[in-house]
């Protein structure tokens, strides 16, 4: 039986562990920033245009395989599923957020190949992923599920509400039963939390920087370290894209990181680093009064983020009540 696994990037030790003939692992991070455009995203899973094109191909990042060589490398995965018969298409996606996206993203477009999808096996992959050991990963036993139209419609429906324009349609899937796919329901609510706090203005993971730099944590190094916030959402190049909006505002809330962050290249990731090593963080009087909920972060500082689909600004400003957990909606003019 020829076997393939897909994944996000938190499986690539899966290409180790000898459980497929080839392993994708799809490295988007649909978590922040604008989303790429679904021609993009086809471009990404069919045929590279040239192999002058600056662009990203699913088939850049599967290691030697007997279904990915020199000459295939670049081709549509659709067409290396049928050229070479696979039988099996393994879906190992845990239940960090940004692997959720990707698993609504794939089935979305598996879903028009009726021959794909019925050599489709969900894994119930319910741990970490990105801190597995590939040699344990070998032998652990992970309960297959197999998947169903139904199942289909419900990741088609919650990738085109993650795409639309508010939040409101993702708020809505929480209320509803998403069948197979149960690890996306918290990671939405993780998701929907890191939308501004109706009091505060910041999201979940703000938060927490605020509340660790209270506590005595002045040192990037530790602040991005995984597992030191108990966030899910955010790597740690986008937790300093987070700390830069709460320290470089018209009102900081933090104080100590080094502005230079501020000039420098986003691509600059060496002098990027090392300025964030370089800092020292406090919490300004300000941030003091956000954290105790005196204050509201965006009364004076603007805000131009992307939430999946939707861009937030001080006009737009869409909020999630945690304890409500319920959406807020932009107050008029």
């Amino acid at each position: 039986m020829k076997c393939v696994i897909l994944t996000s990037s938190s499986g690539v030790g899966l290409a180790h562990a000898d459980r497929a003939d080839m392993v994708v692992p799809f490295i988007y991070r649909f978590v922040s920033g604008p989303l790429p455009s679904p021609d993009h995203l086809s471009c990404y899973l069919d045929s590279r245009i040239s192999r002058m094109f600056d662009e990203i191909h699913w088939s850049d990042f599967v290691r030697q395989s007997p279904f990915v060589t020199r000459e295939t490398r670049g081709c549509p995965l659709l067409w290396v599923f049928k050229t070479y018969g696979v039988d099996r298409i393994e879906l190992w996606f845990d239940p960090e957020p940004n692997s959720q996206l990707q698993l609504i993203w794939i089935l979305d477009y598996l879903r028009s190949e009726p021959s794909v999808a019925e050599s489709l096996r969900l894994l119930c992959v319910d741990f970490d992923l990105r801190g597995a050991d590939p040699a344990e990963l070998r032998h652990r036993d992970v309960r297959p599920f197999d998947i169903a139209e139904n199942d289909f419609g419900i990741a088609s429906t919650a990738w085109e509400a993650y795409q639309a324009p508010t939040p409101e349609l993702c708020a809505g899937l929480l209320d509803r039963p998403l069948g197979k796919l149960s690890f996306l329901k918290p990671a939405m609510e993780d998701l929907l939390s890191e939308l501004p706090a109706p009091v505060t203005g910041l999201g979940a993971t703000e938060m927490r920087l605020l509340e660790k730099i209270a506590s005595g944590h002045n040192r990037t190094d530790e602040l991005f370290r995984p597992g030191t916030l108990g966030a899910r959402v955010f790597d740690p190049w986008e937790l300093g894209t987070l700390l830069e909006g709460l320290a470089f505002g018209p009102a900081p809330a933090v104080a100590g990181l080094d502005g230079k962050l501020a000039t420098l290249d986003p691509d600059n990731a060496r002098s990027r680093n090392a300025a964030f090593r370089r800092s020292r963080l406090s919490l300004t009087e300000f941030g003091k009064a956000v954290l105790e909920g005196r204050e509201d972060f965006r009364r004076l500082n603007p805000i131009r983020r992307w939430w999946g689909g939707t861009l937030l600004t001080n006009e737009r400003l869409w909020r999630w009540d945690a304890q409500g957990r319920s959406l807020v909606a932009p107050q008029g003019p």
